[in-house]
């Protein structure tokens, strides 16, 4: 078991979390159970998963919860983008965002890559290269 809260992936998928709560308040009421609420959902997602994996007591779990975390982080993205494209949110806020969710990902990637190829591996280090 990991402290989630010490690590700087879980500590920047939180910080994209509330930065896309607070982009997605000027969204129309029309888009409340839509575009809003499915990017909301999967920023919460990429952070929560995180911090599930870390609850878990193997290299095998905590790898399944980065990889669905990551998953999550590129539907952030796909979001972002159609809200950029719908011009929910105008070019300069979705491209600090968007560069902000890159980062994640990125993140998420080198972290999977120092836990090792295989379940039983021990993690090199939990805060990856970025």
């Amino acid at each position: 078991m990991r402290d989630f809260k010490t690590l700087n992936i879980w500590q920047l998928a939180r910080k994209c979390t509330l930065d896309i709560y607070r982009v997605s308040e000027s969204f129309p009421p029309s888009e409340r159970y839509g575009l809003q609420s499915q990017l909301r959902r999967a920023a919460v997602s990429a952070a929560a998963n995180i911090a599930e994996g870390c609850g878990h007591g193997s290299q095998r779990e905590l790898k399944r919860f980065v990889r669905i975390a990551r998953g999550s982080a590129s539907e952030v993205e796909s979001h972002l983008m159609l809200a950029e494209d719908l011009k929910l949110i105008d070019g300069e806020e979705s491209r600090s965002l968007l560069e902000e969710v890159r980062r994640l990902q990125k993140m998420l990637v080198a972290f999977l890559e120092s836990i090792g190829s295989h379940p039983d591996t021990k993690a090199r280090s939990l805060e990856p290269r970025a």
